[in-house]
């Protein structure tokens, strides 16, 4: 049965658009911590398992998804894919954190790669991957390009840049919890333009030979700035 745009971009009872805004900057907030506390020597699971301390003591329950912190080789897995154990940060390396908390009645979602040591490729894996995700976010704000158009923009404009898109993560809803009693579909898949404070969208890069990726998320809005606090080196009490 083919789904309306009304039906499809539908929210509940309990969905408030500051309050998404709100937990939209402790989402970022927490990433960011995440990140910081990642170093080299660190396992993956051990990443994970303090990413998982951190949300707790920011009162983030439990997530909508998975917390996913994928560390070197396994940058370049699907969602859903589990993680080769035991992998290291290296002191060359990249890594990529991407949580999707609960706050209050409201889904947060981000996602985004750091690099440790000097690779170039690395760096600008980093550097593209986020540079890709802004040449399509500025398609979706300047002009009509619906879901499905905006991700054969990305796969284009990926390809140029030398890197493989990852259709795995082609951007979803986010709303009061939970958006999958609307839409549970990916917005690569939409036909219509995807309205502001309602869609992520997602740019998971792979490099064409060596083994591994970048990953950039966040809501699509008409303004996209963060506040200073959200990357401070202490959460923020907010």
């Amino acid at each position: 049965m083919t789904m309306s745009m009304t039906e499809i971009e539908g929210v509940g009872a309990n969905y408030d658009i500051e309050e998404l805004m709100d937990v939209r900057l402790r989402t970022r907030q927490a990433l960011h911590a995440i990140a910081r506390g990642i170093h080299v020597g660190m396992v993956e699971e051990d990443a994970r398992g303090m990413a998982r301390k951190i949300l707790k003591g920011m009162g983030m329950r439990r997530g909508w998804h998975h917390i996913i912190t994928r560390l070197g080789p396994n940058t370049t897995k699907d969602f859903m894919a589990r993680s080769e154990r035991g992998v290291v940060l290296q002191e060359n390396d990249i890594f990529f954190v991407d949580i999707g908390p609960i706050y209050g009645d409201c889904e947060g979602d981000a996602g985004d790669t750091f690099v440790v040591g000097d690779d170039p490729e690395h760096h600008r894996a980093k550097t593209d991957v986020r540079s890709i995700w802004e040449d399509v976010r500025a398609m979706w704000f300047e002009t009509g390009a619906t879901g499905n158009e905006l991700y054969d923009f990305a796969i284009a404009t990926t390809a140029e840049r030398g890197w493989k898109l990852n259709m795995d993560l082609s951007g979803h809803r986010l709303s009061d919890f939970p958006h999958s009693a609307h839409y549970d579909g990916p917005l690569a898949e939409v036909q219509f333009r995807p309205n502001p404070n309602l869609w992520v969208l997602e740019i998971a890069i792979a490099h064409p030979e060596r083994p591994f990726g970048a990953f950039y998320e966040d809501l699509l809005l008409e303004d996209q700035s963060f506040p200073d606090w959200v990357f401070a080196e202490s959460p923020a009490q907010i």
